[in-house]
C-alpha cells in the first residue's frame, strides 16, 4: 500500500461499444475517489455506473493505488433475455452420435 502522502496511480477504463474497451492512466493525490478520477479524465459521464475492478461502487468510494475503475454503460438487453433469443434463432442442437473407434 502507497504512503499517505505518495500519488495514486490510476487506471480508468471504459467501452463505448461491445469488444472496443479504451484505457487511460491517470495520477491523482491520495485521498482521491471515484469522482475524482472521473473529474480528472474530462469525460462527461452522466449517471453512468462505476466500479473498481468489476464490482459496483459509489461514486465517493476512495482508491487505492493500482485500482481499475471501470465505467459501465447500461444494458441493452436482459442477458436472459438475449439468451433466449439466441437459443430461439440456433434451434435446439441435435448431439451428433460418437465416431466408431480404429
Amino acid at each position: 500500500m502507497a504512503p499517505v502522502d505518495q500519488p495514486l496511480r490510476i487506471e480508468l477504463a471504459w467501452s463505448l461499444a461491445p469488444r472496443q474497451v479504451t484505457t487511460m492512466a491517470l495520477t491523482l493525490p491520495a485521498g482521491s475517489t471515484i469522482s475524482d478520477a472521473l473529474r480528472a479524465s474530462g469525460l462527461e459521464v452522466d449517471g453512468a455506473q462505476c466500479g473498481i475492478w468489476g464490482r459496483v461502487q459509489q461514486s465517493d468510494c476512495a482508491l487505492r493505488d493500482g485500482d481499475r475503475v471501470e465505467l459501465y454503460r447500461p444494458l441493452l438487453v436482459d442477458p436472459k433475455e438475449a439468451r433466449r433469443l439466441r437459443y430461439k434463432k440456433q434451434g435446439k442442437r441435435v448431439k451428433t452420435p460418437p465416431s466408431p473407434g480404429p
